[in-house]
């Protein structure tokens, strides 16, 4: 299983994504990239945008928990994603990344309100308060039967196209 952080006792760690533990490598900021286009996003940069709030019951936590933060579609435009995809645009997917490693896929249909029913978001608040030890932003998906593809401490997302 390369490319998934062990725990303590050696097994898989399934409990990453949900904001469980420390990270191995401190979060810095996220860095979004799309072919030759780049962006970079803090807290501070997200301010100004406008923010949605959802809430979420986190199986692993066993409560609701209530996030605010930027709709990802909303970073990933000004890089030139379509809003509105068609056709070719369904072979793009994002792979998004943790400080420590942790990694996790989405499609552009999933991360997209026109396509999909869920909420995909680059959240840096939780319960009105900072992340605390999930990091400065944190991805968090409505939608999902568990948070396993939620990602603490997101430092990275990179848009690739299937073959």
């Amino acid at each position: 299983m390369q490319g998934i952080p062990a725990n303590p006792v050696g097994g898989v760690n399934a409990d990453h994504g949900m904001g469980m533990g420390k990270p191995a490598v401190p979060a810095g900021p996220l860095k979004i990239v799309f072919g030759n286009k780049s962006a970079e996003w803090t807290p501070a940069t997200m301010a100004p945008l406008p923010h949605q709030t959802v809430t979420v019951f986190n199986e692993h936590a066993k409560a609701s928990q209530t996030y605010s933060g930027v709709l990802l579609i909303d970073l990933l435009k000004p890089l030139g994603l379509a809003e509105k995809p068609h056709g070719k645009d369904f072979r793009l997917y994002l792979v998004a990344e943790g400080s420590d490693g942790y990694q996790v896929v989405y499609s552009l249909g999933e991360v997209t309100p026109d396509i999909h029913d869920g909420t995909v978001l680059v959240a840096d608040a939780m319960d009105g308060k900072g992340l605390g030890d999930s990091g400065p932003l944190q991805l968090v998906a409505t939608g999902e039967k568990r948070p396993a593809r939620w990602v603490r401490n997101l430092v990275a997302i990179r848009v690739k196209t299937a073959e």
